[in-house]
């Protein structure tokens, strides 16, 4: 596969890869099963373990946050091991909550880190008009000189958005996909995270490579697993570009 990176996925939407001499982590969760309540007050329950202990991970240069509020994107243990990285890039309003090293980028807003541009892009963690429920969330594209371009989607439910992205900055080498089907209930039960189907369609408005989803298991409120997966990127004649497996360090 041309420019493919080597993305490690530990369950939920946390992954890390190597990038223009960085390392990045996205949405830390490595806390073992519980339950929590959600900042909208819902219920979220997680099922499985992370794939291995923030302990294993090694030095981590740049987190990529998409939201800090709900624990199944920001958990106690990934709360702690922001402390210990040089620079978390979220929304606004997240690093204002979370202070320390958090930075918050607007929308298209960029920043360069060595020889890595990261520029935030729009994201909406539900339907039209979600957020003062959902809270304000975040993806984000990478670029530099001679290297692949990555997205992280964070959790966006929006297909008009991503259109937006891949008119930008379009085609995306590697797509990291958010997916999952979230439903908890709110807003008559519409998705707040992309399905497999959608996330099939994402991955062909953006031109993708290289397609690695996660945000699909270790949750009870992720309706859609790794076989729906399967089957919506098969359909859409993308099976050979995804990586769905998780792989700890």
């Amino acid at each position: 596969m041309v420019d493919a990176i080597t993305v490690q996925t530990f369950g939920g939407p946390t992954a890390l890869f190597e990038y223009g001499g960085l390392r990045l982590l996205t949405d830390p969760t490595f806390d073992q099963p519980r339950t929590y309540v959600s900042p909208s007050g819902v219920t979220l329950t997680k099922l499985a373990p992370p794939a291995a202990p923030p302990a294993e991970l090694g030095h981590v240069d740049v987190v990529l946050l998409s939201h800090d509020e709900p624990a199944d994107n920001l958990d106690d243990s990934g709360r702690a091991l922001l402390a210990e990285v040089p620079l978390t890039l979220t929304t606004v309003s997240g690093a204002g909550r979370l202070g320390g090293t958090a930075r918050g980028l607007a929308p298209w807003e960029s920043v360069q880190v060595g020889a890595v541009t990261i520029t935030a892009v729009p994201a909406r963690h539900g339907p039209e008009g979600c957020e003062p429920i959902t809270g304000e969330v975040t993806g984000f594209v990478l670029t530099g000189e001679g290297l692949p371009s990555v997205y992280v989607s964070g959790d966006n439910a929006a297909l008009e958005l991503v259109e937006q992205i891949a008119a930008r900055f379009g085609p995306i080498d590697t797509a990291l996909l958010f997916a999952g089907a979230v439903r908890t209930g709110l807003f008559d039960g519409a998705l707040l995270t992309l399905d497999s189907g959608q996330a099939a369609e994402a991955a062909r408005i953006l031109g993708a490579r290289q397609v690695v989803v996660v945000h699909f298991d270790s949750w009870a409120h992720f309706t859609e697993g790794r076989d729906d997966l399967v089957k919506a990127f098969t359909d859409a004649g993308l099976a050979d570009r995804v990586q769905l497996d998780r792989h700890g360090v």
